[in-house]
């Protein structure tokens, strides 16, 4: 190729300098170009970086001859009329236009040289502030023209710059091939510590999220498809007008201080991705631009520079068809090729589009980490020390991507669509792509981490505020309620079980409120006694001096859809109050529940008065022990209910069955027995009417089941119905509300902390619970009062054994004579007391004396697995145990 380089004032033709005598081992020829003849068109003139990295050397051939210093260098040289070369011909009117590049303001422009219509070497230098113009080094035999001068770069970046890539397209188009080995991650460490040493920040605060959703706005209607583009030819936004809460004083102002050093940063974006400047050092002058900023507004400004450009790439092509002045600058700038071209240049638009979107959601990220509170996490916790050590990486290759995104619009502008066809060179962009979203991903990792951490101290905060609120004396209730179940007054947190809309929660100011806590599990049968009591206690008179609601609180670690779906389901048919969703209660509230209110699994029901103050822990046993005649629900009630309450027969079978309340009244002997031994029911079910014809007494017989084993309790009573042993009863429900009444009472009189030892009550409690986990059982009663309280293993031989006591019955009747003959066989046995507290049935007690021998039990725990279908879970199923 022949070509012609002048960097000074034209000198004659005749004369050869030491400049135009290449060396013969030179690569690369130059020799003297051809005059332009008339009429010869302009090569196109490419705009190229300066040649201030060209060093001037001793060696006397290359040196080129000084210019005058009057000469002046601002414009192109007069030449001689009478000769035809060294001037600049006027150009043919079919000849391509040809623009110029502004000089810099402190340096002259060389005349420029007009290149050979054969080459490709149109383009004219911009020479370096800080360069000698006549400045340039020829080459010695064994060099190659066309290879790189690299300027040092201790970071490891590779960027060419030589003479003929600043002279030619061609040239830039390799340059920008070639710029391929970028900084490994090893470097990286190296890369901190150079620009840590450019980040000098002074305390200045800048909320950059404003400017950042206005950079956002520009990119989301700028970047476009190019399919869309060349379908539509140019497309047009309607005029909704710019709806962003940015538009505000303070924000103009800001932007107004940092307007300076945004376009700051846009003209170096522009002219380093012109000039074909090392991308490494157009980010350290980027840097050093906001040295003294934080790193997140190093982004954001960054962001808005290039912003400017790209913005305006776009809006060029969006409406150049409808407006002409628009058509005049996309012309200059080849926008019309480029939407011309628009699908074959799908893949490299995809590729930029991919990596502005990564650079927001990294620049987000690293907002997100300045945004963290300082007073629930601080630098000395791991995962925030280990992505703040990360950050000055994540923001050097943010900005380093900009420059890149900034080249490749730039690149578009200058050369046209034939340089960007060339989808080979994405390879930069989708490497940054790649690069930016494995930091995105560590830094999201510990952004993750650091929320984790955050929430945590914020649900100890919460749970100590609730334990202090809860000991403070309150005008009304809604300060408690708000802070347990939302403290938002925004949301309408509850549902109204009668006209199932949703309400605030001030519908309970000043109220009693009953809250019923509860997972999901919660059964059909425990709804349907609560929805019983609650109906009825309303209607009491009371009800007018002391109003009440009962509101449901769904306590869900986790929620799925198919729990979604059953809550909604228990949800539907509830009367009375509850929240609209499980989600809305917090961690803090339901750590508080669990700690301090004891809730496991099985429902509980915590009273609270009109000041919020806790009436009752839970009240859910005295609702299934007395049901509406416990109203208020209070632990003072629960005190006087206990004090009227004696070991009688009604206290086991109130509310349950109204024939044995007649036979009560009727004073008839009544034997109430459970188990599932079959064999052992038959037996005892004999032996009982048979005593009772030999006694001539009235005797009535109810079998009340198990509390578990559901399914084997069906069996056995279907058996008793069929071989007609006694009366039963049928009814599921009933047989788990006798045993869930049984249990309420002994956990009512754990959670009063009465005295075992002399609660003659609670001890024949716990021996009817006891012996049904051991097997068989039975209660005989004379009308209320009862006689006997037995294990089945004693009860049955007694009623054996009628002949050995029979004669008593006639000195002593028959209640004591079977009493003291029961007496004597429970002296020779000594049968074990077994309590089984379930983890869900709430507060569990440290300790528990035997009823028996009133010894302290032994503790152990079980793990139970009963494979019966349809079990209901006892509230007494840890295993208490002595022998």
């Amino acid at each position: 190729m022949d070509t012609k380089s002048v960097t000074g004032p034209l000198q004659n033709p005749n004369v050869t300098t030491p400049a135009q005598q290449p060396s013969q081992a030179s690569n690369v020829l130059l020799q003297p170009t051809p005059l332009l003849q008339p009429g010869q068109q302009l090569g196109p003139l490419q705009p190229t970086s300066n040649l201030g990295s060209v060093q001037q050397t001793s060696n006397p051939a290359g040196t080129y001859l000084q210019p005058n210093p009057q000469t002046n260098y601002g414009a192109v040289q007069q030449t001689n009329p009478q000769t035809n070369y060294g001037a600049v011909q006027q150009p043919n009117p079919q000849t391509k236009q040809v623009s110029f590049q502004p000089s810099n303001q402190q340096t002259s422009l060389v005349p420029y040289q007009q290149p050979d219509p054969q080459t490709n070497l149109g383009a004219w230098q911009q020479p370096n502030p800080q360069t000698n113009l006549g400045a340039w080094q020829q080459p010695t035999p064994q060099t190659n023209i066309g290879a790189t001068w690299h300027q040092p770069n201790p970071l490891g970046s590779l960027q060419p710059s030589s003479l003929l890539s600043k002279l030619a397209p061609n040239a830039m188009h390799q340059l920008i091939k070639g710029d391929r080995s970028m900084p490994t991650m090893s470097d990286d460490n190296v890369l901190v510590s150079h620009i840590l040493g450019s980040h000098i920040p002074d305390g200045r605060d800048v909320d950059v999220k404003p400017l950042l959703r206005l950079v956002e706005e520009i990119f989301s209607r700028a970047t476009l498809t190019p399919d869309t583009l060349f379908a539509t030819g140019a497309r047009t936004y309607p005029d909704q007008g710019f709806d962003d809460k940015t538009d505000h004083t303070s924000f103009l102002a800001m932007l107004d201080a940092l307007s300076y050093t945004i376009d700051r940063i846009a003209c170096e974006l522009q002219y380093k991705a012109l000039g074909g400047t090392d991308a490494h050092q157009t980010t350290v002058a980027i840097f050093n631009m906001v040295s003294h900023y934080g790193w997140d507004a190093k982004l954001v400004l960054a962001l808005a520079a290039f912003g400017l450009n790209y913005g305006e790439f776009w809006l060029l092509a969006q409406i150049y068809s409808t407006n002409q002045l628009a058509r005049a600058m996309a012309i200059l700038k080849q926008v019309p090729g480029i939407i011309e071209h628009a699908v074959p240049l799908k893949p490299r638009f995809d590729a930029l589009n991919n990596l502005i979107r990564t650079v927001l959601e990294v620049t987000w990220c690293v907002i997100e980490f300045r945004d963290l509170p300082p007073i629930y996490i601080t630098t000395d916790v791991p995962a925030l020390a280990s992505a703040m050590t990360h950050i000055p990486t994540a923001v050097y290759w943010t900005i380093r991507s900009i420059v890149a995104c900034a080249s490749q619009i730039s690149s578009f502008t200058s050369m046209g669509y034939e340089f960007a066809l060339s989808t080979s060179e994405a390879w930069e962009i989708s490497t940054l792509t790649h690069k930016l979203k494995t930091i995105l991903e560590h830094l999201k990792k510990k952004m993750e981490e650091c929320a984790r951490y955050i929430e945590e101290r914020r649900d100890i905060e919460s749970y100590k505020m609730l334990v202090e609120l809860f000991k403070m004396i309150h005008i009304d209730n809604m300060r408690v309620l708000k802070a347990l179940i939302c403290p938002r007054d925004d949301v309408l947190a509850l549902v109204d079980g009668t006209t199932k809309k949703r309400v605030n929660l001030d519908v309970l100011r000043r109220k009693n409120v009953l809250l019923l806590i509860s997972s999901l599990d919660i059964t059909q049968d425990e709804l349907s006694v609560l929805e019983q009591s609650y109906n009825e206690s309303r209607d009491h008179v009371m009800r007018l001096q002391s109003p009440f609601e009962i509101v449901w609180i769904p306590i869900v670690d986790q929620l799925t859809d198919a729990r979604q779906k059953h809550f909604e389901e228990l949800q539907a048919p509830m009367t009375w109050y509850s929240v609209y969703h499980p989600s809305i209660i917090s961690k803090a509230s339901i750590k508080f529940i669990k700690e301090e209110w004891h809730f496991r699994n099985k429902p509980i029901l915590v009273v609270l008065d009109h000041q919020g103050r806790v009436v009752s822990p839970n009240a859910i046993h005295m609702m299934w022990i007395w049901g509406s005649h416990a109203f208020p629900f209070t632990t003072l009630r629960e005190e006087a209910l206990w004090r009227e309450e004696a070991w009688r027969l009604e206290l086991l079978v109130d509310g349950i069955d109204a024939n044995i309340l007649s036979w009560i009244k009727e004073g008839k002997y009544i034997f109430l027995y459970g188990g599932d031994d079959m064999e052992w029911i038959r037996k005892f079910t004999r032996e009982a009417k048979a005593v009772a014809a030999a006694a001539r007494i009235p005797l009535e017989m109810v079998y009340v089941g198990k509390a578990t084993k559901r399914q084997q309790v069906k069996r056995v009573i279907a058996n008793i119905v069929q071989e007609k042993l006694s009366t039963c009863w049928q009814d599921p429900a009933t047989i788990w509300f006798f045993w869930t009444r049984l249990e309420s009472m002994l956990l009512s009189k754990i959670q009063l902390g009465k005295d075992e030892e002399h609660d003659l009550v609670m001890q024949q409690i716990k021996r009817v619970l006891s012996f049904d986990r051991e097997g068989t059982w039975a209660v005989l009663s004379r009308g209320s009062s009862v006689l006997v309280n037995e294990h089945g293993n004693i009860l049955w031989p007694a009623l054996f054994e009628y002949e050995q006591w029979k004669e008593k019955v006639a000195l002593q009747g028959f209640d004591i004579a079977f009493q003291n003959y029961v007496a004597s066989l429970r002296g020779n046995s000594h049968p074990c007391c077994r309590f089984e507290f379930s983890n869900y049935a709430g507060k569990i007690p440290e300790n528990m004396k035997c009823p028996e021998c009133h010894h302290n039990m032994e503790k152990y725990t079980t793990f139970l697995c009963c494979h019966d279908e349809g079990i209901v879970p006892s509230l007494l199923a840890l295993s208490t145990t002595n022998t």
